[in-house]
């Protein structure tokens, strides 16, 4: 192991493992990643429920007993599995918390996939999981699409925090910031404590560069020298974006009226979330969403391959993200030209990521419901 965890935490970026299941909590795996590889959060999505539960782990049985002998409904037996595992895992990471003030020692659970689209439900949900989870340290994840931003602001408007997902392009990440800004002023206007509420906004990294690489490839010529550039100019620019909200950490850009004024009350920056860290093309370095997206004020949640690769041979070199700014606009102007539809593009992956975890929430239903039958049939 080289220093490079312990570097690119001093750098300012929070170390999230992207991956949580009952094997890693009862082994102790995951207070060992905190103890030993600068781990200060973790965050879930269906797909992960789906491998952990759904991969014929034993660690659940007893509690997939007791529920079909209680007779439960599945969608009842998996947010009592997932809470539980949350919980569990909120509690490993509670002295991260308290020692950051808040900041990391966070848990990410998602609303049911299934209400992408639907704002009511999904301000429903995002409270019922707040209550059922029951520890400070946990994030509701809400995703990015059209109806999710007003349920953003109505949740974060009565105090809970919140973990912003899927978000693709830049037009929809500053609608993310927008409706974070809204929920901190109907949190205010009902009185809550501003400095307790946190946020995180997750942008997606590597699938811009599979998308927009194939697209690439099909144009030809000169456009394939564009390979692989996309995904980090996007997200170089979004910290862009962010800068111009939120100010900069080392006050060299100052924050936005709006924002000073929430600001002052006690609210605390949304930080931008690099996820989608895993490398998909085996051509690039498997470092390299995170050794070049460094900057103060960021978190980046790796799966556990990715870790151990920057743990092993990562080389973090400081900021890699403010300086190439004007470089970022070029690339992603240069793949404009070269005739790929950047809004295109951010659609079909906005739509593939909400189809990709609610097929993986619909597999884990029909697990979960064949495991129910097998244990109610064992009396």
């Amino acid at each position: 192991m080289t220093d490079a965890l312990k570097r690119l935490s001093d750098e300012g970026v929070a170390i999230w493992l992207d991956d949580l299941s009952r094997d890693r909590l009862n082994s102790g795996n995951l207070a060992e990643l905190v103890q030993s590889k600068h781990v200060v959060g973790v965050t879930t999505n269906p797909t992960i429920f789906q491998k952990a539960i759904g991969g014929g782990s034993a660690a659940y049985e007893s509690q997939l007993r007791d529920l079909a002998v209680r007779k439960v409904t599945t969608d009842e037996a998996i947010r009592m599995i997932t809470t539980s595992d949350v919980r569990d895992a909120a509690d490993v990471l509670r002295p991260v918390y308290d020692a950051s003030n808040g900041r990391d020692g966070r848990v990410s659970i998602e609303v049911d996939p299934r209400l992408a689209h639907e704002t009511e439900p999904t301000v429903a949900e995002a409270k019922q999981l707040w209550w059922l989870v029951d520890r400070p340290n946990v994030f509701i994840k809400i995703p990015a699409t059209k109806a999710g931003l007003p349920a953003i602001s109505q949740v974060l408007g009565r105090g809970i925090s919140v973990n912003v997902t899927l978000i693709f392009s830049l037009e929809r990440y500053r609608a993310v910031i927008d409706a974070y800004l809204t929920g901190l002023e109907q949190a205010k206007a009902a009185g809550f404590d501003l400095s307790q509420i946190e946020s995180v906004a997750s942008f997606f990294v590597s699938r811009v560069d599979t998308e927009i690489d194939k697209r690439l490839d099909k144009i030809g010529g000169d456009a394939k020298n564009l390979r692989s550039k996309s995904a980090l100019a996007n997200a170089r620019l979004a910290y862009q974006a962010y800068e111009e909200v939120f100010g900069s950490v080392d006050g060299r850009r100052s924050g936005s009226d709006r924002w000073t004024a929430l600001e002052s009350a006690g609210a605390k920056p949304q930080r931008p979330l690099w996820a989608s860290t895993g490398v998909k093309d085996p051509a690039l370095p498997d470092t390299l969403y995170v050794t070049e997206l460094v900057a103060p004020g960021t978190v980046n949640t790796m799966p556990e391959a990715t870790l151990d690769a920057t743990g092993d041979h990562g080389v973090v070199t400081g900021d890699t993200i403010t300086p190439n700014y004007a470089d970022a606009k070029s690339v992603m102007d240069a793949i404009a030209a070269a005739g790929v539809d950047y809004d295109d593009v951010v659609q079909v992956l906005e739509d593939e990521g909400v189809e990709k975890f609610e097929q993986s929430w619909i597999e884990l239903l029909d697990t979960v419901t064949a495991s129910l039958a097998a244990f109610a049939a064992e009396k």
